[in-house]
């Protein structure tokens, strides 16, 4: 809209210079010159009568008079008629408002591309070739949609290619486009709200919630959701929601779920201790695994899996699953000694916190690593 904008004020102002010369009335100063040294040279044979001046005089005068005269009315150029002159200054100024405008509007309309939205300079000077050509693609979408605009499956397309070009409003606009012409889902809700949150800056509002709430009624697994709902309890000021809602996502994640990770990492935000507790580390089922391969091999496996859980548990002491883990992994190795020292480093770890202590307490009773 800007650039149109801006467009048309240019060629407004070049018709304006176009017909200013064509509206000014030059006049002819040549013209006027002469009737100047008619009047002096009537001034000078009046004072010359009423013996103001010398006969002698007044010739002088009278010569170099009618020497300008003659050399002003040389210049005098033939004058045109007034309809001649008016009609071609209303030919070329009705050429001008014509020609100026449809001339800048079909160069720009063969050689520019309208249907872009605008960019700066620099970050045009930055897109790589794939950049343009996506650019290029999502241009000749947006101009099927100007011409087709109840095609759903368009609007659904070009959504998430919003999304990975920022441009939230956009996808937001987009998003709400599909719902009304395709109906809702899980799916389709939860775009709606992932879109508005992008447009906030992250901030899962409560029109977001509203989408996102929706999808996990339609859908109840629904991850991304459920994802948003737990980030919308954190910033609403309740984080044990946001990781009971978390938890539930790492409860249900398969082992090679991509998102689990992120959602890990969402966790410790609000709750540290669960977040290290959920992280895969040796358990007795995999150390008893271990017996299917080679002595050097289980070793080497076993051995490093402890070893990165014991390091572990000396910089963060009050992972109490990780002790616990720790302890059972020792037992199923055989190492009784270092199960009793592990044993004593988790009881001065978890000193301070009188419930995990009774766990690791009856976990080490348990496995007979008292004295």
């Amino acid at each position: 809209m800007m650039l149109w904008f801006v467009m048309a004020l240019m060629t407004a102002a070049a018709i304006f210079a176009v017909l200013w010369p064509l509206a000014r009335r030059t006049p002819l100063r040549s013209g006027s010159d002469v009737a100047v040294y008619r009047d002096q040279l009537d001034e000078i044979e009046r004072d010359r009568v009423a013996g103001l001046i010398a006969e002698r005089e007044a010739e002088a005068a009278r010569i170099e008079v009618s020497r300008r005269l003659i050399a002003a009315a040389d210049m005098v150029p033939p004058l045109l008629p007034q309809d001649g002159m008016t009609r071609r200054r209303r030919i070329a100024a009705l050429a001008a408002l014509i020609m100026l405008p449809l001339g800048a509007a079909g160069l720009y309309l063969s050689l520019g591309s309208p249907q872009l939205t605008s960019q700066p300079l620099e970050a045009r000077r930055e897109l790589t070739p794939e950049q343009s050509s996506v650019m290029e693609l999502v241009a000749r979408v947006e101009a099927h949609l100007e011409q087709n605009p109840e095609d759903g499956r368009g609007w659904e397309v070009l959504g998430p290619v919003y999304m990975r070009l920022g441009r939230y409003d956009d996808a937001v606009r987009a998003r709400r486009t599909v719902l009304r012409l395709l109906g809702p889902s899980a799916a389709r809700e939860a775009d709606l709200g992932e879109a508005i949150t992008g447009a906030q800056n992250g901030i899962v509002t409560a029109e977001a919630k509203e989408a996102f709430d929706r999808a996990v009624g339609l859908d109840p697994r629904d991850v991304r959701a459920r994802y948003f709902l737990g980030l919308a309890a954190e910033q609403d000021g309740r984080p044990k929601e946001a990781a009971a809602i978390w938890r539930a996502l790492l409860a249900e994640a398969s082992a090679d779920a991509a998102w689990a990770g992120f959602v890990r990492e969402s966790l410790a935000r609000v709750d540290p201790a669960a977040a290290a507790s959920s992280q895969p580390g040796p358990s007795a089922d995999d150390v008893a695994a271990a017996s299917e391969m080679s002595p050097e091999q289980r070793t080497a496996m076993v051995r490093g899996m402890v070893s990165r859980l014991a390091e572990r548990l000396k910089q963060d002491g009050s992972d109490v699953e990780g002790w616990l883990r720790l302890l059972r992994a020792y037992m199923v190795l055989g190492d009784k000694e270092q199960a009793r020292a592990a044993a004593g480093e988790a009881r001065r770890a978890l000193a301070s916190d009188p419930e995990k202590l009774r766990r690791v307490d009856e976990l080490i009773k348990g496995m007979g690593l008292e004295g």
